[in-house]
């Protein structure tokens, strides 16, 4: 039976020293754990998954188009997409807090709000089959950013072994700089799961279009440094999916 101090040294002996060592001498840095050990703010963000009933998407996203000022009087939204192409009947927005303290009020208020109330909930609720909501943080090395224009977009999720980024975020990290370095997509945002599917990573990439990110990915295979760096991350993988997402008119990334 090993103690707590013995298991620590053995996490800390395997750890790549850029997650552990501050980049200046007089900064604390805590070793990675399963939230990534470097969020330097309370900001976090909400993924919110709903799958509505076949044949009332276009009726939910009219619902919403009309009432989705209402809500946004509250919070920041991100972005709002419908799955084009993954778990179909699905639409995904992400929502931004500055802290779990903002959460809890925004979501307090808006049961106290009568007109969304009346005029969202009790319409959209009749059209869900079921909601699903997923707390990220950003990895500190991919800051979210807009897109250069108008595109579809890509959610890759990532199903990482136990142990957080001290054991995997290396690897991890090269593995999707090799692919945005090949230029055919934008990394919009790479997320880290806080509260869902712990050891979960997202990344949010953007592409012109469909065609354009097959001919890019075919590129990304025949690159040896995309190849090596997949291989590598490949180790610490247990499973991955992903979606094609295409944006609302209402949502901030477009």
């Amino acid at each position: 039976m090993y103690s707590l101090r013995s298991i620590l040294s053995r996490i800390y002996a395997a750890a790549p020293r850029s997650l552990l060592l501050p980049s200046n001498p007089g900064q604390k840095r805590s070793i990675g754990t399963s939230t990534g050990g470097q969020q330097q703010n309370g900001t976090f963000y909400e993924f919110r998954t709903y799958t509505l009933q076949p044949g009332k998407v276009a009726d939910f996203l009219k619902l919403t188009d009309g009432n989705i000022h209402l809500r946004t009087a509250y919070s920041e939204l991100i972005g709002y997409w419908t799955v084009e192409i993954g778990c179909l009947n699905e639409v995904f927005h992400i929502w931004k807090y500055d802290s779990y303290m903002e959460r809890s009020a925004v979501r307090a208020a808006l049961t106290k709000d009568k007109e969304w109330q009346q005029n969202y909930i009790s319409k959209m609720l009749p059209m869900l089959l079921g909601q699903t909501s997923e707390i990220v943080y950003q990895v500190p090395w991919a800051k979210l950013k807009a897109p250069p224009k108008k595109g579809i977009y890509e959610l890759t999720s990532y199903q990482m072994v136990p142990g957080g980024p001290v054991v995997w975020g290396n690897a991890f990290q090269k593995a999707v700089s090799a692919h945005k370095n090949v230029g055919y997509c934008a990394l919009i945002g790479v997320f880290h799961s806080e509260f869902g599917q712990l050891n979960k990573v997202h990344s949010l990439w953007w592409h012109e279009d469909g065609d354009h990110r097959a001919a890019g990915r075919r590129r990304a295979h025949e690159d040896v440094r995309v190849v090596a760096a997949v291989r590598d991350s490949a180790t610490y993988l247990v499973s991955q999916s992903n979606k094609l997402l295409l944006p609302t008119p209402y949502s901030p990334l477009q």
